[in-house]
Formats: structure tokens, sequence, C-alpha cells
């Protein structure tokens, strides 16, 4: 239905409902149809698909290969090694402890 553009700016929000039921709310600017209002479609999100980065990755198998005392140290695990532990680079305890007796 035809609006003029002051009946537009007085009831917008009943255009807006027009354009929430589907129908198109044309804006006239004397005879001059100047602008449509239309519902916004609602976007659907797009499916995922699994799989997609076959190949992409490679890795070696060595990856899943159990890491050693210093590593262990390395990267903050050493509390976990049975026995007295060494930092890799200093060569001493890094964090001295009482050994249980």
């Amino acid at each position: 239905m035809p609006y003029t553009v002051h009946q537009a700016k007085t009831h917008f929000s009943k255009l807006l409902k027009e354009a929430e039921a589907g129908k198109e709310v044309i804006v006239m600017r004397g005879k001059k149809p100047v602008a449509k209002i239309v519902q916004v479609e609602q976007a659907t999100p797009a499916r995922r698909i699994p799989g997609g980065f076959e190949g992409l990755v490679n890795i070696d198998d060595s990856a899943f290969d159990p890491l050693t005392d210093e590593q262990l140290v390395e990267y903050g695990f050493g509390f976990m090694l049975d026995g007295e532990i060494v930092h890799p680079e200093t060569g001493t305890d890094p964090a001295p402890h009482e050994q249980a007796g």
C-alpha cells in the first residue's frame, strides 16, 4: 500500500508491522515512489560440513611419543617424575623438595 512521506513518518511503526506481515510498503513523494519497505529475510546459518580439513594438517608420528624427563621438567611437569629432578639447562634441582623417609 502506498503512503506519503508525511504518513510514513507519522505511522512508521504501523508500516513496520505491515512489512513484518509480508506486505510491501511503498513510500511516495507526491506521485513518485521513492522507497519500498519490505520484510528482511532471516538468514539461515550455514550448515557445517564435518571433515573439511583433511590433508591440510600433517602430524608426524613422533608427536605422540612420550616426553623425555628433561622435556617434562622444561614444560613444568617435573613433579611427575620419580626421584631427583634436574633442570636441563642448569643441571640443578629447580624446586628443592624433601624426600619422604
